[in-house]
């Protein structure tokens, strides 16, 4: 391990020109990743049916191929799972992720390569690497271990040939073996699924460790240094791990975790976002001091960007990275070295920069709420809980909201489910904080406010601890990086999770 890490660092170092050459000429890499997509897809059941021998440009491309919601390619992906290949992608699929972002009772099963995991998912890995050293030159982090809090599935099997898991347990059981000399816990604590068992295994496993980073999805990650702590009487977690220096996160907005992060490990710490979904491993930050994340042209993913009202129409409109302008909500669609098609993600996400090319992720197509025209999306509710926390004192550590509709002598309002950190809380006082800070935040919110027309204040409910993971562990989705959905147009998640108070 001592030998070891220093050679990885001068390589992680070395490899920063790899990243140069596509940020230098990104419209011609990605186009050259097409070209290589197609080559691999046209000798594919799905390639033979669009006729991806004819297809010499991005235009012929998408005229030729519709775009792909998960629905439309299952019929392929359930044949993959019974040991048929040939279907999506030309080289054998043995593995997939299970998605794990979702709250619905179904699972997608994402289909995993070769070419998938050595070019998309491990090489930006890699590059992630590359980034921080690059931008922290004096950096000392492969000299202690890297902790990983990673899936809640163990691997499963279809048949002799064929396994699933959620990706991060899919990426863990196919890393090369001396990835497991500079990561930490051992793999039979790593892919527990039981999570408060886990939490405690995690917990008194890794404190005698020289941690230097951790990865994982902010809420779990949060109830791990509690428990550390907590163990430990310490106050700080660099005061248990003095050589930590990075906190790499996703999954769900950073924003209102932020200041309790910061509270709880204590100074000079990094914190970094990045962007790996099932589908591919799309954008992480270069730039810790830059909102948005540096987008991975070179990694086997052609992009597309779908504007969001193109949603839902019959034949919807995508633009290249050519065309695409700041501060605007598109659709990412995708096509892979996984054999996904023209294939809608789900998130929406908008560019922060275009040199280099930097997004953020603004929230899910499908999680939004838009009952009365306000169109509040994801992010402008993660940045207005941060700011009424901060104006408030309160810590939140999760939340929902839902529409309340018109009645017959009531007007139409947003119902907040809140869990705070404190036992004592005034939903009254959060609740206009929250109120302004929407609409300072969102003009079309603000319009729907006036003079309570339209909307009024915010119903802000405080729920009882855990009620949030109860809900999910009564639908199988406790752990990992299953969240509860942040806004939804409708009311069906809401009122389950009432149901349980």
């Amino acid at each position: 391990m001592k030998l070891l890490s220093p050679a990885i660092s001068r390589l992680a170092r070395l490899r920063h020109w790899r990243i140069e050459q596509w940020m230098s000429d990104p419209v011609a890499a990605q186009r050259e990743v097409l070209q290589d997509l197609v080559t691999h897809g046209q000798y594919t059941e799905i390639g033979r049916k669009y006729g991806f021998t004819s297809l010499f440009n991005i235009r012929k491309f998408k005229s030729a191929v519709p775009i792909h919601e998960y629905d439309d390619l299952k019929p392929y992906i359930e044949r993959l799972m019974q040991g048929e290949q040939h279907l999506l992608w030309n080289t054998p699929v043995n593995w997939f992720a299970k998605s794990s972002g979702t709250t619905s009772d179904k699972s997608k099963f994402i289909p995993i390569t070769q070419e998938s995991l050595e070019d998309c998912h491990y090489q930006a890995a890699k590059d992630v690497l590359t980034l921080y050293y690059n931008y922290h030159t004096e950096s000392h982090l492969l000299t202690g271990k890297g902790l990983v809090i990673g899936g809640s599935h163990q691997i499963s099997k279809v048949n002799e040939e064929v396994n699933y898991g959620d990706l991060s347990a899919v990426l863990l059981q196919n890393t090369p073996i001396w990835a497991n000399w500079i990561r930490t816990p051992e793999l039979s604590i790593a892919l527990m699924d039981e999570w408060e068992e886990k939490i405690e295994k995690l917990a008194r496993s890794t404190i005698p460790e020289n941690v230097t980073s951790i990865s994982g999805v902010p809420t779990w990650t949060l109830v791990l240094i509690k428990r550390i702590l907590e163990i430990t009487g310490k106050e700080t977690l660099k005061e248990v791990w003095p050589d930590l220096e990075l906190y790499i996160h996703g999954g769900v907005s950073f924003t209102p975790y932020r200041e309790q992060f910061k509270k709880l490990i204590g100074s000079n710490c990094t914190y970094l976002e990045m962007y790996n979904a099932s589908e591919g491993f799309f954008a992480a930050q270069d730039d810790p001091n830059e909102e948005g994340m540096l987008l991975f042209l070179n990694h086997g993913i052609f992009y597309e960007f779908m504007p969001v009202e193109e949603y839902g129409k019959n034949e919807p409109q995508t633009i290249g990275l050519d065309k695409v302008v700041l501060n605007k909500n598109y659709a990412l669609v995708i096509s892979t070295n996984g054999g996904l098609w023209r294939y809608l993600v789900g998130d929406t996400i908008q560019f922060t920069s275009r040199n280099p090319f930097r997004i953020k992720v603004s929230g899910r197509l499908k999680q939004y709420i838009n009952a009365f025209g306000e169109e509040v999306i994801a992010d402008n509710a993660d940045k207005a809980i941060a700011i009424a926390s901060e104006k408030t004192g309160l810590t939140v550590k999760d939340y929902t909201a839902a529409p309340v509709y018109f009645g017959d002598h009531s007007k139409g309002a947003h119902e907040w489910l809140v869990e705070f950190g404190e036992s004592s809380v005034c939903t009254e006082a959060f609740a206009f904080e929250l109120d302004c800070a929407l609409k300072s935040l969102n003009s079309d919110y603000e319009a729907k406010r006036y003079k309570d027309l339209a909307l009024t204040l915010p119903h802000v409910h405080a729920v009882p601890t855990g009620l949030f993971n109860q809900w999910l562990k009564s639908k199988g989705k406790l752990g990992g990086q299953h969240k509860v959905p942040r806004l939804s147009n409708d009311r069906k998640y809401i009122d389950e999770i009432k149901q349980m108070m």
